[in-house]
């Protein structure tokens, strides 16, 4: 494998843009999933994603060699209301924006999870309804948009099944900590299941917790099977980035 190192913002969220890019070229990262910056999950809003600000942060960028494998936005296609989806698809297109600006060539974007009252089936389809439109606005601009396994679709049946019904126009992140923590998919048997159409890969480690739940260790130190999916990136013969992701925004600990 030739790969490529970056780490998701979530692990620095109250950092400056210039801080982050900093401390990505002095620890010898390729590259940067921006997610949140000080404190900011809508990222076109910040100063430096904007106007004489966004200029500055590319060509910074360009100067230290840092790449952006992507960009993550907020949207989830989950809700059985038809306006509030709408919403997410007006995120992932702000964030598509942006992601133009930057020159990344990618998008993140969640199914996520099953609603109260709802079925498994409807929210299937909500999320590939939803994709296939954003999929229509974002192909002009040449933005690709990749579906992170995530939430009630982590597991690589659930995600297959979008997968099949977006006609493979879809890429995916695969993060297996996800669907190994909540589900006890082995990596070994989920991400072959994706193949090729996996264009992004979480890593994160964790163990679990005498009184229940989970917590993030090291890399190594936890109960991931990281040998497992280091196989299966071997064997897909993958050469995109592994981007570390430490949730420090949602668990401050």
């Amino acid at each position: 494998m030739n790969l490529k190192l970056s780490f998701s913002t979530l692990a620095c969220p109250r950092w400056s843009v210039d801080q982050i890019m900093a401390n990505a070229s002095q620890l010898g990262y390729d590259g940067i999933e921006f997610r949140v910056v000080m404190n900011e999950l809508d990222l076109w809003k910040l100063p430096a994603f904007h106007g004489s600000g966004l200029l500055e942060t590319k060509q910074t960028l360009a100067d230290l060699d840092l790449r952006l494998p992507c960009i993550g936005a907020s949207a989830h296609f989950d809700s059985p209301d038809a306006q509030e989806r709408r919403k997410n698809l007006d995120n992932a297109e702000r964030i598509a924006e942006l992601a133009v600006a930057l020159g990344s060539p990618a998008i993140r974007v969640f199914g996520d999870r099953v609603q109260e009252g709802c079925s498994q089936e409807d929210t299937m389809q909500w999320i590939t309804e939803s994709l296939l439109t954003l999929k229509e606005k974002l192909d002009a601009a040449n933005i690709a948009i990749w579906l992170e396994t995530h939430g009630d679709f982590s597991t690589a049946q659930d995600v297959a099944d979008i997968l099949e019904k977006t006609k493979q126009g879809i890429g995916i992140i695969w993060d297996p900590a996800n669907a190994c923590e909540e589900f006890g998919e082995s990596p070994g048997g989920g991400g072959i299941v994706f193949g090729s159409a996996i264009r992004h890969v979480h890593m994160k480690d964790f163990r679990e917790k005498a009184e229940g739940g989970y917590e993030y260790t090291l890399m190594g130190e936890g109960e991931m099977p990281l040998d497992e999916v280091k196989a299966v990136l071997d064997q897909l013969n993958y050469q995109g980035f592994l981007s570390f992701e430490w949730e420090k925004h949602w668990r401050p600990e």
